[in-house]
């Protein structure tokens, strides 16, 4: 791969404060400008007030914005902030919802509570000992991240790793445990709050190395966050590298990397100092044999409109990765079948595989997001029966509930009697994958642990094995 973007970025025939982007795509201008030359800032909550955008909000939403910060995370970028968001639009933006604090966020009470703190000046103290109090009650660690996901080898936890699945581990490596905005719904809100008791993090890559080697039958690693592209490529590598070299680590076919940069700073692939080099790391990664993908992160077809993100997205594919897209359906933003209909086909148009439609997680904002299941039911049936096969790669509704994958397939009458038609995507015992099960219909069910069994059973099919894992702790899948 030919390097393409000076080290500087210097270009003496370029437009002033751009970045001139050569590329091999025909018909594109080799010399035109798609992205400020500016390096990566991020704009925390203690930048709300410099945002010149925010100074046409009325002074209440601006304050709301200052009190739901002070619980749940925010970054941002002035990428974001000056190219994804219609500022004509706002409050409806979709964009600025994804990223700017609300104040229906937080529920009456507690947004009450700490605004009450802020303006009487509180200290910092008591400001940050009410916002622990206020996230202790937003299950930040949904489907038992912590309790049940975090491996032992005998007496000694795993940190930074989760294995949920039999084929399947998450990495958490430190220096990704951020990313470059922060979405208002992310379900890992907790990594990003400053409190160490709530993150789940690795210091350092042997454990994980050494717990794969152990484990010859996970084939897939899956390096999430935070975003693991905020990492600079040279700390990537020593994540990486070692499935190339160690031997030990043949069994891992599938190298996954869950991302939001396409979204929030594409220049990470194109114009940042080591964008060159993270391609390079990738494309050997792939010419070692193994499946390089990037587990995108798109909400909605207004991500996909500039011109740097499409430049990424090629970059990426040159390189040999393959980029499947996922997200959650949320109120707000994409709670509509026509914007799933754009969204797959503009994927699926640039090269990149519609994946997963997820149901918004009980964690955090979720009071704010959550779509009743039906709802998602029906907008999911009514995006996929308009996009070509070549959209119907993906999945969904799916709940990433504590069992496993869940997909509300239907709902249908049954003997009778109404009901959700759901199955397993995937388990904690694999033998419960594609095994279809009901649960009564509830139309105002959100999540999986608010169905009960249909048909007057008293539990589902699962129900005790389940229960024994729990008791049990680690390990009780089947791996």
């Amino acid at each position: 791969m030919s390097k393409e973007v000076s080290e500087t970025g210097n270009d003496p025939g370029r437009t002033p404060g751009m970045m001139s982007l050569q590329t091999d795509e025909e018909g594109l201008d080799n010399a035109a400008p798609i992205f400020p030359s500016e390096r990566y800032k991020a704009l925390s909550a203690k930048h709300l007030p410099e945002i010149p955008q925010l100074e046409k909000l009325p002074a209440d939403d601006r304050f709301a914005m200052q009190v739901v910060a002070s619980v749940l995370p925010f970054r941002s970028n002035r990428y974001v902030i000056d190219n994804l968001i219609d500022w004509d639009r706002v409050p409806d933006d979709p964009v600025y919802q994804m990223t700017f604090p609300q104040q229906d966020m937080l529920e009456a009470v507690d947004f009450s509570r700490m605004a009450d703190l802020m303006r009487r000046d509180a200290s910092a103290k008591e400001i940050k000992e009410g916002a622990h109090e206020i996230r202790e009650k937003l299950n930040p660690h949904p489907a038992g991240q912590r309790e049940l996901n975090i491996p032992q080898v005998g007496h000694e936890t795993i940190n930074g790793l989760q294995h949920k699945y039999r084929e399947t581990v998450l990495f958490f490596p430190s220096q990704g445990q951020t990313c470059h905005a922060y979405c208002t719904f992310c379900f890992r809100w907790a990594q990003f709050v400053g409190d160490n008791t709530l993150k789940i993090v690795a210091k350092e890559a042997d454990g994980l190395h050494d717990y794969l080697a152990a484990h010859p039958d996970v084939t897939d690693l899956l390096v999430t966050g935070g975003d693991p592209m905020i990492m600079k490529t040279a700390v990537f590598a020593q994540y990486l590298e070692p499935f190339v070299e160690d031997p030990r680590l043949a069994h891992i076919q599938d190298i996954r990397i869950g991302t939001k940069s396409l979204t929030f700073w594409p220049a990470r692939f194109v114009g940042d100092d080591d964008a060159d080099d993270m391609l390079r790391l990738l494309e050997k990664i792939v010419k070692a044999g193994k499946h390089v993908a990037i587990m995108a992160h798109f909400n909605h077809w207004q991500e996909l409109e500039t011109k740097v993100v499409r430049e990424a997205i090629r970059r990426l594919r040159d390189a040999g990765a393959v980029i499947r897209c996922q997200a959650p359906l949320l109120a707000h933003i994409n709670d509509s079948s026509d914007v799933w209909i754009r969204m797959w086909e503009e994927e699926v148009r640039l090269g990149m595989i519609p994946y997963y439609m997820f149901v918004e997680r009980d964690t955090g904002a979720r009071n704010y997001f959550e779509v009743p299941l039906e709802r998602c039911c029906d907008i999911f049936q009514n995006a996929y029966k308009f996009v070509s096969g070549l959209s119907r790669t993906v999945r969904g509704p799916s709940m990433s509930a504590t069992p496993g994958k869940v997909e509300v397939q239907d709902v249908q009458e049954i003997a009778g009697e109404k009901v959700f038609i759901l199955r397993f995507l995937q388990g904690r015992n694999p033998d419960w994958v594609g095994r279809p099960f009901f649960a009564a219909y509830d139309p105002e069910a959100t999540w999986f642990d608010q169905l009960r069994p249909a048909f007057g059973q008293e539990k589902f099919f699962f129900t005790d094995e389940f229960n024994a894992m729990v008791e049990g702790k680690w390990p009780t899948t089947k791996h």
